[in-house]
């Protein structure tokens, strides 16, 4: 010990380096899926010639099956490890894209999106379990550095659906080419990850917990912070994401040109916050960078229902970018804190909420919005994100209490 009470920071080996970087590219991986069929939403409604409604309710389909996918693989890895599941899920969601672009008729799309949803779960849970056991071996704050590649994976998917456009590319060549390299890296990269027996820890740390007074599963008290402020974090990403432009448009009656930067400059300030994000839990600390988050997102959010005008409305969403962004990495760190044997049970049940809030989000913005329009629907994530700053000491790392010693008897 390098004083009373403190322990030296663990020194990441060569083996550690592999994992971190197979890790990386797995986060890759799944961000460029991810954005390569999202951007394409509008391609897909329009072949199949779906109304909005038909569209909102194929769109759920994903994240309700993805919650399903989210908890099987938390029970496989338990057992198996998340790696097999990142090799065996990653590919299949990537595949499940190319079916999407394949699909002749609805019935195909809705099985392509099936596929979609229990990759997506597979992998995002996956993913992070492995994202943890990295930062548990660097000792350090490095789960941020893999969300933040996420969201440059997202970007060039994002910049690769308007070149192929540019080309007159159709679906299925856009989604191959992107997507058949992806799949492959995914599965070079698994050879790297960790086994379950680097990912999990060794019967001696379980029994050490034990002996501290912890449990020997993982308790849902301690996580209920984490997967509420995940799903609090999601009400606004969906609200952002599926919302932004149309407020732009309906409310704030923003030129075509000018639309889309309300959701790029959210995309924009969430990349180069979780750029950052690691050296700032290291020097803050995880509950005080939540908290900050959780206060920085309101902020955004008030601007964006006040905003007289497209610039300010714009610099709301940047807020809230720069808000959200600390949040889901947080969460999936604090999870895996809460579970010092590694199983990934944790992470699975935190991940779970990420879905729970999007659906949410939806459906809550969408309904408020039809009712009272969108300045009044915005106002609904605006209070969710002040929220997490309330459950942002649930984020607070913990330490075993020392045994209490007896005193000795005397006459």
């Amino acid at each position: 010990m390098s004083a009373e009470g403190t322990v030296p920071t663990p020194r990441p080996t060569p083996r550690d380096r592999q994992a971190r970087l197979a890790t990386f590219a797995v986060f890759f991986v799944q961000g460029l899926t991810f954005a390569t069929l999202l951007t394409q939403v509008a391609a897909l409604q329009k072949k199949h010639g779906l109304t909005d409604g038909e569209l909102t309710i194929l769109l759920l389909v994903v994240p309700v099956i993805a919650g399903a996918g989210s908890v099987l693989a938390g029970a496989a890895a338990s057992r198996w490890g998340s790696r097999l599941i990142l090799r065996l899920v990653q590919p299949l969601a990537c595949a499940a894209v190319v079916l999407a672009g394949l699909a002749a008729n609805v019935p195909m799309l809705v099985a392509a999106n099936v596929l979609f949803g229990l990759g997506l779960g597979g992998v995002d849970a996956g993913m992070n379990m492995q994202g943890v056991a990295v930062e548990r071996e660097y000792g350090r704050a490095v789960l941020t550095g893999f969300h933040a590649l996420w969201s440059v994976a997202a970007v060039i998917g994002s910049l690769w659906a308007s070149a192929a456009a540019t080309l007159g590319l159709g679906l299925p060549v856009t989604f191959t080419i992107a997507l058949v390299p992806a799949a492959a890296l995914a599965v070079l990269s698994s050879l790297w990850l960790y086994r379950p027996q680097e990912e999990h820890r060794a019967s001696a740390d379980r029994d050490e917990h034990a002996d501290a007074g912890g449990p020997a599963g993982v308790a849902w008290r301690p996580i209920i912070p984490l997967c509420l402020a995940m799903a609090f974090l999601y009400v606004g990403d969906s609200s952002v994401s599926n919302f932004g432009t149309v407020f732009m448009d309906k409310v704030l009656h923003a030129s075509a040109t000018v639309i889309p930067l309300a959701l790029g400059a959210y995309q924009l300030t969430t990349f180069l916050v979780r750029v950052g994000g690691d050296f700032a839990v290291r020097r803050w600390g995880p509950a005080a960078i939540v908290r900050a988050g959780g206060a920085v997102a309101t902020l955004g959010f008030v601007a964006i229902v006040a905003a007289p005008s497209v610039p300010l409305a714009i610099a709301g969403f940047a807020l809230t970018g720069i808000g959200l962004s600390v949040v889901a990495p947080q969460s999936f760190s604090a999870a895996g804190r809460l579970d010092p044997a590694g199983t990934g049970v944790a992470i699975a049940r935190v991940n779970m909420f990420n879905y729970v809030g999007f659906i949410v989000g939806a459906a809550l913005v969408g309904g408020v919005a039809d009712a009272a329009g969108f300045r009044v629907a915005f106002a609904a994530p605006l209070a969710l994100a002040a929220a997490i700053i309330l459950l942002a000491r649930g984020f607070q790392p913990r330490t075993a209490r020392p045994a209490p010693t007896t005193a000795p008897l005397t006459s």
